[in-house]
């Protein structure tokens, strides 16, 4: 067991799973509150019988380990009891974004062959169960949702009072057993990532590397118990979900979810919860920094910050200190196919190089800078990230020619991003091999975007590249040509694509052009489009 582990001392369980940091932390932790929202407080003390009530039903309702299930909602404290619950079951998390249309959501469900799904009820003016039960007969697929909904009964659809009915069927003990046998090899989530081939890869992850992993993300940022963290990151990704509740089970913190970024709403709760951890991409910070309300704003309580996904300007790391009153401001490098996590600044390191590299490598890790002829490069050199470490993913899931060409023969993962390591280790990412850019701290694909553009009837070709945008750090231009005869316009097509994508993919700037600049080989050369963007 990693020497950062917060619960290698405990002779009683050896902790190498989420559910085993469950039933630790109740150990450990007693009445602090492991879990606050609204109306909703569990107590470490409780979590594990509440967890295993969930894994009671799901066991009731067929789920056995090995399944998926997965997990279509905002931030909430039934999220955390779901997915604790489904993997006390044996079962494996399948995160999937609250922003995905139901067809898109449906394509990870169908990819995953997932057999239950935990969703929201009313969402952003959406009945996202009845969305999704139109794409799914009722036996496919069990929809239980995990808050209200107004609209008709659907068939294949329960809400969560009467889905924990079944848990009766089940013995707790029996659910305890399963539970204690889910070890740091098991699967413990398949998180769905896209690729320049715009087709979403399922990266499959085990227990022990998370709690290994995160362990270190602990205690470098000097988390502890009574800690208050307000988790605005979604939990369907690795940094609300990783570095977000599973950390707060690690350090004894109370896991305090937020559905939607919302400024005031922050600040609003920053004061009342008395809220201490609050990471974020860089834009999280920028948006609390230009609000009006800041100086009238209590952030007495606000004590660490971590941010990745971008640079950070010194300025803003001078700015969170002083005017949000963060003792501790670091960042860290991560991606889907190593856990979240592969790098991270100290707390103590200045602030040049907190803005201007992701840390080092965690203990455990190896990460190396490569040529394109798989030379590993000098200090100062630039090329390849590729990272080596307990924490690569297994692979992706039943894609064995994709995960050979991510992850070579001495088990080096190729990570796609461009940049280079100082003498003392210190990571710099420069570039992407791939198009992906990351818009307000969500990676997006411009091929995604692309294969829907082609279903326009008015477009003969689309070429989608990240420009700069000082709120969101970067956001889509597309560049298009039209097909003979046909008319349109930017806010015809941005409004075409809003009923067609999730907004963080929808191109904030539509450029007609005549024709695509192509190479020999006839394909469009993007770094000539984007020198014609204002």
């Amino acid at each position: 067991m990693n020497t950062t582990n917060p619960f290698e001392a405990n002779a009683n369980i050896t902790v190498d799973s989420i559910p085993k940091l469950v039933f630790a932390a109740a150990q450990r932790h007693g009445d602090l509150a492991a879990i606050e929202d609204e109306g909703l407080i569990v107590s470490y003390k409780d979590l594990p019988r509440l967890s295993l009530d969930v894994s009671r039903a799901l066991i009731a309702s067929g789920i056995k380990p090995g399944d998926r299930v997965a997990i279509w909602g905002a931030n909430s404290g039934l999220w955390v009891l779901a997915a604790i619950g489904l993997q006390m079951a044996g079962a494996v998390l399948v995160p999937i974004n609250t922003r995905m249309k139901a067809v898109e959501a449906a394509e990870i469900i169908n990819r995953s062959g997932a057999k239950l799904v935990f969703s929201i009820g009313d969402f952003l003016n959406k009945d996202y169960p009845a969305e999704l039960a139109k794409l799914f007969e009722p036996q496919q697929l069990s929809i239980v949702t995990l808050t209200p909904r107004q609209g008709e009964a659907v068939e294949s659809c329960c809400d969560w009072d009467t889905f924990l009915c079944k848990k009766q069927n089940v013995s707790e003990q029996s659910a305890r057993e399963l539970a204690m046998s889910i070890d740091g090899n098991d699967l413990s989530d398949l998180m769905f990532t896209s690729g320049t081939t715009g087709k979403p890869k399922g990266v499959m992850s085990r227990h022990g590397a998370i709690i290994r992993s995160f362990s270190v993300f602990v205690k470098t940022l000097g988390l502890i118990p009574g800690d208050r963290y307000l988790v605005v990151n979604p939990f369907f990704h690795a940094f609300g979900y990783k570095a977000g509740w599973v950390s707060c089970l690690l350090a004894g913190a109370t896991i305090l979810p937020q559905a939607m970024f919302d400024a005031d709403e922050v600040f609003a709760r920053i004061s009342r919860d008395k809220v201490t951890v609050l990471p974020g991409p860089p834009t999280l910070y920028l948006s609390l920094l230009a609000h009006p309300g800041l100086e009238s704003a209590n952030v007495d309580s606000l004590r660490v910050a971590v941010t990745g996904a971008a640079t950070i300007p010194p300025v803003l790391i001078e700015r969170m200190r002083s005017r949000l009153g963060f003792e501790v401001v670091t960042t860290a490098y991560g991606l889907t196919e190593c856990g979240g996590l592969a790098s991270i600044c100290d707390i103590d390191t200045d602030v040049e190089t907190i803005a201007s590299t992701s840390g080092r490598a965690i203990t455990g890790t190896e990460i190396v800078i490569m040529s394109e002829q798989g030379k590993v490069l000098g200090a100062g050199e630039t090329g390849e990230i590729c990272i080596r470490g307990f924490h690569v993913m297994k692979g992706y899931f039943e894609q064995p020619e994709a995960t050979a060409e991510t992850i070579d023969d001495d088990n080096w993962l190729h990570t796609g991003d461009i940049g280079h390591l100082d003498k003392n280790g210190f990571l710099s990412i420069t570039d992407r091999l791939k198009d992906m850019y990351i818009s307000g701290g969500f990676n997006c694909y411009p091929a995604e975007i692309e294969a829907v553009l082609t279903e326009h009837p008015a477009i003969a070709q689309s070429a989608v590249v990240g420009i700069k945008d000082e709120r969101m750090g970067e956001v889509g231009c597309a560049f298009i040509t039209l097909k003979p005869g046909q008319i349109l316009d930017q806010a015809m097509l941005i409004s075409w694509c809003r009923e067609r994508m999730a907004n963080y993919r929808v191109p904030k700037q539509v450029k007609i052009i005549d024709e695509m600049p192509v190479n020999a080989s006839n394909k469009i050369v993007k770094a000539e489009l984007i020198k014609h963007v204002v």
